[in-house]
């Protein structure tokens, strides 16, 4: 039985890496936002203004609990899942938690193309967007570094490097 959860940082690659890792292993990939998204027909960006940010991790919360229970899963997790509540302890009781570690250069680099996609990001020039992925960084590790595997997700561009990444991730987590 596999339950895997890929924590990290946005655009730390958690759902890029995901799919194929979970393609490669025959498992179901679920990324928390989307399962979310589906159970409430709502995206996260619109949930969290409506509702509020409490509410929001209260739910998110619940949908982890949900899908905590699921067996031969990747389970890509929300960048702030594990910093609330006790959601990092619980993701390392039901399952193998790798934190996806990526240079935060290349953190801004992945990020500066997805801002249109990414409300909180847009409308930040490129100095301000350095310095919330810095902040927000420092602000998360702690939780990040809970996990019980760290792997280096710097490189995730393309085909060639997914795979890549796949081989080690697969060896570093003996699967």
């Amino acid at each position: 039985m596999i339950r895997i959860f890929l924590t990290g940082y946005m655009g730390a690659g958690k759902t890029t890496l995901g799919k194929a890792f979970a393609k490669n292993l025959g498992a179901e990939f679920i990324d928390l936002d989307w399962f979310i998204e589906s159970r409430y027909h709502k995206s996260v960006h619109d949930l969290f203004v409506e509702r509020g940010e409490d509410v929001f991790r209260d739910l998110e919360r619940k949908a982890l609990h949900e899908v905590s229970d699921f067996e031969n899963v990747i389970i890509s997790t929300g960048g702030g899942t594990p910093c609330f509540f006790d959601n990092m302890d619980y993701m390392n009781l039901k399952g193998i938690t790798v934190f996806l570690n990526v240079h935060i250069d290349i953190l801004f680099s992945r990020l500066r193309i997805a801002k249109d996609r990414r409300p909180i990001l847009q409308n930040k020039s490129d100095e301000e967007l350095k310095l919330f992925i810095g902040d927000a960084l420092k602000d998360r590790l702690p939780f990040y570094e809970k996990a019980k595997y760290t792997f280096c997700a710097d490189e995730l561009e393309d085909y060639r490097q997914i795979d890549s990444s796949i081989n080690r991730l697969c060896q570093l987590l003996q699967v």
